[in-house]
């Protein structure tokens, strides 16, 4: 880490003892987390992981806006994976991100994803409507995750026995985002298997015809992106497309299960489902932490963070700062926070969120209007390093409309 210029002021980071990747964060909810970390400052050093937290709203906005001064070249808080990801939209910087961006825009943009709606809504009503016939099921694994999966892996055009190795598979590449602990040491060898699957072993006929993963490959054989690209990249849709789409999932059924004054205010208006959906992703982002690389000094919210240092911009903080979102404790699907940045922001923001909006508008919906009421039971959480899932979800008490 390099000292500071002498052209830079700014005043050194107050620092914290927490570790953002420890089993004793990552099992607690993140708001007393984050809030402590707020009440630092807009930036606070933590040892634990070598890195610059920026927690306010504004602050990490500014940042996500500037691409130049914070590389997205640092994304993984470890050196291996940032390797790894070299040649994806994820890791990229102007200019070479644009174009690795702009294949996977042009496949999961508004439009082309508009063709989908009646079907992914046709899909989530009947899926309601056959697991509110039993008397209780898992939140998790019954719909949080058999959706999205469902949905994704049709696009990517993933056929046959793969189909039952993508989800362990993505949930293991997202370990490996944080730093080399214990759980992404365990996950490395089942994250190797997609990553020599993607990189190596899979070919265009192995993805149905009219698929996203077809499409993309088409595109490496005509040469508008690279032969390594093409694995890249759905490596990237399969891993991002799925993971924190099946978190929120399951983060808006509890909510609304928990808060059943807000979840009739949904049933009597089902047009503020994306309201509802925008509050979901502000009180519980998904994936609370993504990593930066400060290339040059800079002084944020008046601190100093000096160049080469691992940033962490932590959009759970920010989505939770009281200077921007009014009692922000508070779940309130009304409140129509379009501007959270759970999806991210800037060039970086999340490429699949036309997709994922797509599939838990669908279901939020079918559920509103299928079901009276219901009841949270049993939650188990899953320790991620950097997606916040659950284990399990009972659903139980079911009224049906």
């Amino acid at each position: 880490m390099s000292a500071p210029s002498s052209t830079t002021t700014g005043i050194t980071a107050p620092q914290s003892d927490i570790d953002l990747f420890s089993d004793e964060v990552l099992s607690v909810n993140d708001d007393a987390v984050f809030a402590q970390l707020r009440e630092l400052g807009p930036v606070v050093y933590l040892p634990a992981n070598d890195a610059y937290a920026i927690t306010h709203y504004g602050e990490v906005r500014a940042a996500l806006s500037d691409p130049v001064t914070f590389s997205s070249k640092a994304v993984a808080f470890n050196p291996q994976m940032n390797e790894i990801l070299s040649g994806t939209s994820l890791a990229a910087d102007p200019p070479e991100h644009g174009k690795l961006r702009a294949i996977l825009t042009d496949n999961l943009s508004p439009r082309a994803m508009r063709g989908m709606k009646d079907d992914i809504n046709a899909s989530a009503r009947q899926l309601v409507s056959e697991l509110i016939q039993q008397d209780s099921f898992d939140g998790m694994a019954d719909m949080a995750v058999a959706f999205p999966v469902s949905v994704v892996l049709d696009l990517i055009g993933v056929q046959g026995d793969l189909r039952e190795r993508i989800l362990p598979w993505g949930e293991a590449a997202f370990n490996l985002l944080g730093p080399l602990n214990e759980r992404a040491q365990a996950s490395f060898p089942v994250a190797g298997e997609l990553f020599k699957w993607t990189h190596e072993e899979m070919q265009g006929a192995d993805l149905a015809e009219g698929s996203i993963g077809r499409a993309i490959f088409e595109a490496s054989e005509r040469g508008d992106i690279s032969p390594e690209s093409f694995g890249y990249i759905v490596h990237q849709i399969l891993a991002a497309g799925m993971d924190t789409t099946i978190t929120t999932i399951g983060n808006a059924l509890v909510l609304l299960g928990q808060h059943p004054e807000q979840f009739q205010k949904l049933r009597e208006d089902v047009s503020l489902v994306p309201s509802a959906l925008a509050e979901v992703l502000r009180l519980r982002t998904p994936a609370p932490v993504f990593g930066r690389r400060a290339t040059t000094d800079v002084v944020v919210g008046g601190t100093l963070i000096p160049a080469g240092s691992q940033v962490a911009m932590c959009y759970g903080a920010a989505n939770m700062d009281p200077q921007k979102f009014e009692n922000p404790d508070v779940f309130d699907i009304t409140r129509n926070a379009v501007d959270h940045i759970g999806f991210g922001y800037g060039i970086h923001s999340c490429a699949g969120q036309g997709l994922a909006k797509l599939e838990i508008n669908g279901l939020l919906t079918a559920w509103a209007q299928q079901v009276e009421d219901y009841r949270i039971g049993a939650v188990v959480p899953r320790l991620n390093n950097f997606t916040r899932p659950y284990e399990s979800i009972e659903i139980t008490d079911i009224r049906r409309a």
